[in-house]
């Protein structure tokens, strides 16, 4: 298997010590989740796995290569969409079952109306 390079990822944030500290990890192991950035620090060598939690509040700044960050932004924007669907499905049922439909987006336009149309 061929990995693609995807860049580096960059966070500063302050330890539990009050000290600033700058890590550097590869973009793919950087990544937000319910106000927390989660930085793999698994260790290959010393057989470890583990994942460092570090609260929003620590965080003083994140950088990305923006080539990364345009995935990163497509990825959740999916993952948006895919939520979405479920909780759509939850409320109203498997529309597709029900009516046939393929289950593609409805986009209506809404005009505002003119003084004479009220």
């Amino acid at each position: 298997m061929v990995e693609t390079d995807l860049g580096s990822a960059t966070i500063v944030y302050e330890n539990p010590d009050g000290d600033t500290v700058e890590t550097t990890v590869r973009n793919e192991h950087l990544v937000y989740v319910q106000d927390h950035w989660l930085v793999d620090v698994s260790d290959e060598e010393a057989g470890t796995d583990t994942v460092r939690r570090i609260p929003i509040q620590r965080v003083y700044h994140v950088e990305r290569e923006v080539a990364e960050f345009e995935d990163e932004l497509s990825t959740l924007r999916q993952q948006v969409e895919s939520v979405a669907d479920d909780v759509r499905t939850r409320l109203l049922g498997d529309e597709e079952s029900e009516t046939g439909s393929t289950g593609e987006a409805v986009h209506i336009d809404v005009e505002e109306a003119d003084d004479a149309d009220r």
